[in-house]
């Protein structure tokens, strides 16, 4: 009978003697030299592991695919040709979180030919930078197929050391709006990317996608261990993609940093993977903050129906113009003003027509009455879900927008995730998910019949940010997470711990139109867990160039010291620094004002209150700013006292350290501006 002992030694033998087997036959390291991604085959097989400096990150995960009618292509395979290349290039948004963007990496490109028959070629190209590594496959023409039906993408990522996750689950009926868990990686069932990672040793680490385009999204089901596979989202006849050759898969994208604070700055590796502008001078768009008809929906003091509740009206909307041009609000949001409403329209959007008002609703005076004071009506397109509806609709109803200076439409997609409803070409309707491929090309076509007519789409219910922001600048916003209307609805709330998540996961993909600013700090029954400080924070931490100022305006008007900070605070930053963090817990971010030399600052916390040392050496040498101050007043507590502010004025410069003393629940926004 063998020893216990003998029996490890032989596995452990065998184990080396597999991993011996495994050639390496191409590698490629980022410009400093800080991470290295590297392909093997093993007996035909491909895989690829990552290592930062010497230490695995992805131990050896599987690459290929389940092929409709004819089998996987991950086996056979040989390298047939490989090319290296560096790039080093600065290109300027037109809009975002900072101006400038260093796009630093080197690639890898890789062919690998099946050694039996069909002969099958798909190539594998490795972008690696200093934080992170992004890959695709790429199907050039071949004669073996002219198009490929994908049921499975056989994509893995197997994190080497035991490691935290932050998740929400994928194939769900919410979509993406759950609170984020925080669990062992080894627990994780089925996650929508952006999934955020930390190992035992502090490594960060982040799994996401660029550039989804013509193809199903990505969500990570764990297999075994810390063993993550590609599984991507249905359709519905019944494969993930269907593609004529040539076309290339989106990329997939790990961040790799030491803190969570140098994560949320590494993830413009998924703005670098995505193709340049090809929309043209988006000028007209301009980055600002609005107001809208909205939180009276949610609180049920107002109705999207038709009648005496109706919110929709020409008399209201002249009130909230009216409050919008007084405060320097450019925006006002509108919902509930075209026929649709009334009735079950959960999932069932027919009756909505996007060119024609609700008779107590006269757009053509009011557009012309906000124009005439230097607001812009924001459009509202709630399809329901019926999709196809929308689209034979949408042409016309851009051009609408365009004619009347609605230069913003917020779209919404209610309906639970699988319930898309499209129209075949046999005229029958059948639906889709939320990220499949489909829906992927039907945001797609919204964003470029609305760019036609220069309009901006803020998606709500949509699918995931992938970073086509930069290809298709006027898509500015998205919901796409639990925003604020969970406030207000309750089952449950949003916990003080759920904006600090939202930093380090879901705000890793882009701007997210959160709405935030509830100065009531009370939703429909029961208070909103956060101090008002807090609130005034999330305009610096979490990121959208469309920021809703989202409360009543009699709410503003009983809170003028606090709703102060919001008027002030832009919606567009030349730079960005997040000076601390930890993922769940708190983070303190700076911004620059793209157009002015103002700097601001947000710090926002969990339910445990901190006291933060912040350096402010992000302001200008020699230069002495006013700190405009707004912090939780001594005693506050989201809680018990979630109303007590202290708003004070200093003087600083940027040899000053702050101490930031956040209560449970709460935060801090500054504004500094140079005293002349």
């Amino acid at each position: 009978m063998m020893r216990p002992l003998s029996a490890l030694l032989l596995l452990l033998a065998l184990h080396a003697g597999t991993e011996a087997r495994a050639a390496t036959v191409a590698e490629v390291s980022s410009p400093s030299g800080v991470l290295t991604a590297t392909l093997d085959l093993h007996e035909g097989r491909l895989s690829y592991h990552v290592q930062r400096l010497g230490e695995p990150v992805i131990a050896p995960s599987a690459l290929g695919f389940q092929i409709r009618g004819a089998g996987k292509l991950e086996r056979s395979l040989a390298l047939t040709r490989q090319a290296t290349s560096s790039t080093d290039e600065t290109w300027e948004q037109p809009w975002g979180e900072s101006r400038h963007v260093r796009n630093h990496y080197n690639e890898l490109r890789a062919r690998f030919t099946e050694t039996i028959k069909p002969g099958r070629i798909v190539d594998v190209v490795f972008r690696v930078y200093d934080d992170g590594v992004g890959f695709r496959y790429e199907f050039p023409r071949q004669a073996a197929m002219d198009e490929v039906i994908i049921d499975d993408e056989l994509t893995e990522f197997a994190i080497a050391a035991p490691a935290t996750a932050w998740w929400i689950p994928a194939g769900e009926w919410n979509r993406y709006e759950y609170l984020y868990q925080r669990t062992p990686l080894a627990e994780v069932t089925q996650a929508h990317t952006p999934i955020t990672v930390r190992t035992d040793d502090g490594l960060h680490l982040a799994f996401h996608e660029a550039a989804l385009v013509d193809y199903s999204a990505m969500w990570l089901r764990r297999t075994e261990g810390q063993r993550l596979r590609a599984q991507l989202s249905p359709a519905s006849q019944g494969w993930k993609v269907r593609r004529a050759l040539p076309f290339h898969t989106p990329w997939r994208t790990v961040q790799i940093t030491d803190s969570a604070a140098a994560l949320y700055e590494s993830s413009k590796l998924i703005l670098n993977l995505n193709e340049p502008n090809a929309v043209g001078d988006v000028s007209w768009f301009q980055p600002a903050k609005y107001i809208g008809i909205w939180w009276s929906l949610h609180l049920e003091t107002e109705s999207w129906a038709t009648g005496k509740e109706h919110g929709a009206t020409t008399a209201n909307t002249r009130r909230y113009i009216d409050f919008a041009a007084k405060h320097g609000f450019r925006g006002v949001l509108v919902e509930g003003w075209n026929p649709g409403w009334d009735g079950q329209w959960f999932g069932n959007g027919y009756d909505f027509n996007f060119t024609q008002a609700t008779r107590d609703f006269d757009i053509e005076a009011l557009a012309a009455y906000a124009m005439s004071k230097g607001v812009h009506l924001i459009g509202h397109h709630e399809t329901g879900c019926a999709v196809s509806h929308y689209e034979d609709q949408m042409d016309a109803a851009f051009a609408m927008n365009e004619r009347l200076g609605i230069d913003v439409v917020k779209t919404g997609y209610v309906c639970d995730a699988g319930q898309i409803e499209r129209r075949g070409d046999d005229g029958k309707i059948v639906r889709e998910w939320h990220d499949g491929q489909w829906n992927a090309n039907h945001h797609l076509r919204v964003v470029q019949a609305a760019a036609k007519h220069h309009v901006a789409i803020n998606a709500h219910e949509p699918i995931k940010d992938t970073g086509l922001r930069r290809t298709y600048p006027n898509w500015v916003s998205r919901e796409g997470a639990r925003g604020m209307e969970y406030g207000a609805w309750g089952n449950p709330t949003n916990p003080p711990e759920h904006e600090v998540n939202l930093v380090f996961t879901r705000m890793l993909s882009g701007p997210m139109d959160y709405t935030p600013g509830i100065l009531s700090l009370q939703g429909r029954g029961q208070a909103i867990q956060t101090t008002l400080a807090k609130q005034l924070a999330l305009y610096v931490t979490l990121y959208s160039p469309v920021q809703m100022a989202a409360d009543l305006p009699e709410n503003y008007a009983r809170h003028m010291d606090a709703f102060q900070f919001i008027k002030d605070v832009p919606a567009d930053w030349a730079q960005t620094r997040v000076l601390n963090g930890e993922v769940g817990d708190y983070v303190t971010m700076a911004r620059q004002d793209r157009n002015s030399t103002d700097w601001y600052l947000g710090a926002i916390t969990d339910e445990q209150g901190r006291v933060l040392q912040v350096p402010l050496s992000f302001l200008e040498p020699g230069l002495s700013y006013e700190a405009q101050v707004y912090r939780d007043g001594d005693g506050a507590h989201w809680k018990s006292a979630p109303f007590k502010l202290t708003r004070e004025t200093r003087t600083v410069t940027s040899a000053d350290t702050l101490t930031l003393r956040l209560a449970a629940g709460g935060g801090q926004a500054i504004r500094f501006t140079p005293k002349r």
